[in-house]
């Protein structure tokens, strides 16, 4: 590994066992903070419906929230899925966001609703049954920021001029395909949609086209991350994100629920083996562990940043974790420099 590699969180708003999204939401600001201080790149918020543990469903608002209570971190969406908006809308709410927080704003864009098929339609409405175009969309943004529609009928205001980092969202091949088309930063859900993580990288890097955006392909990975003093503390409490995983394959949602000792009672092995498949990207481990897989991952990946995200039912465990990670990356890219 020949360059350094930056670091970042996604955070879901994730309400735990006990708490309402009152109490999660000065946690997600409480870890920016933290992460802010430890080195971290970028702090991501993705937009999610109808999901009991989630909370960051207003996403853009909740970006100002973390934004204003941190003063350098990059703060953005992980992503806004653009099928539930009006390109205006959105380049208006984050025209606002940079002018609030000028160089600090991403605007990461992702093509399924984030939800089911009935919340997408209640989300939607009417336009649910319209065929949506992504990257005509993105384009579409791309002109409301564009200093050159300033004698347009229709403009952004705010929004209109400012230079706002797009990033294409993606868990399958067809956004890599659009990232590269466009020349833009591409961010991969490898975190729960590992399958075509490698292929999708790959069709990027081989089909990437030069823009005014980006001159050389960039690939951000998002993977769990559990960490902890010992492997054995890890591994314990991994299985908070195991019981999470197992309710989405199950369709048995639940708030983020305690660990515990043992899965062996709550899951059945064929839900255990669905489970593990879509945690292929977890690392989980104490410091040494956790380095090891990581550099075991970079080295075969070749991405150029990592986005962790840490379910992790304590906060103060899981702020331990990330700042454990940071200690870890810090740790790889002075290996990079040697």
């Amino acid at each position: 590994m020949d360059k350094e590699i930056a670091y970042s969180v996604l955070d879901l708003a994730g309400v735990a066992q006990g708490q309402t999204p009152a109490d999660t939401f000065p946690r997600s600001l409480d870890l920016a903070r933290h992460a802010e201080q430890w080195g971290y790149q970028r702090f991501w918020l993705a937009e999610h419906h109808n999901m009991v543990s989630v909370a960051s469903s207003a996403t853009s608002v909740l970006i100002g929230y973390i934004a204003g209570g941190t003063s350098t971190i990059r703060v953005g969406s992980g992503g806004i899925m653009l099928p539930n908006h009006a390109p205006l809308v959105v380049a208006e709410q984050f025209g606002t966001l940079a002018s609030l927080y000028p160089g600090r704003i991403d605007l990461g864009l992702g093509r399924a609703p984030g939800s089911d098929q009935l919340t997408a339609l209640e989300i939607r409405g009417q336009n649910y049954y319209q065929e949506h175009n992504f990257p005509k969309d993105i384009q579409k943004l791309q002109t409301f920021f564009s200093a050159e529609n300033s004698e347009a009928k229709v403009r952004a205001i705010p929004g209109e001029g400012l230079e706002i980092p797009i990033w294409i969202l993606g868990s399958s091949t067809d956004s890599a395909r659009v990232a590269a088309a466009m020349g833009l930063p591409y961010a991969f859900a490898s975190h729960f949609a590992p399958t075509y993580f490698n292929e999708a990288i790959r069709i990027y890097r081989e089909n990437f086209r030069p823009s005014e955006f980006l001159q050389a392909p960039y690939v951000i990975a998002c993977v769990n991350v559990v960490a902890a003093d010992t492997d054995e503390e890890a591994a314990r409490l991994a299985t908070s994100l195991k019981q999470l995983f197992l309710g989405v394959i199950t369709g048995r949602r639940k708030l983020l629920q305690p660990p515990v000792n043992s899965m062996d009672e709550i899951w059945n092995s064929y839900e255990a083996e669905a489970v593990n498949q879509m945690l292929t990207y977890a690392f989980v481990g104490g410091p040494e562990l956790l380095k090891a897989q990581l550099l075991t991952f970079l080295e075969q990946t070749g991405v150029d940043e990592v986005m962790a995200t840490s379910h992790i039912f304590d906060h103060n465990a899981r702020l331990h974790s990330y700042e454990l990670f940071s200690t870890v990356m810090k740790s790889i890219n002075q290996l990079a420099m040697v």
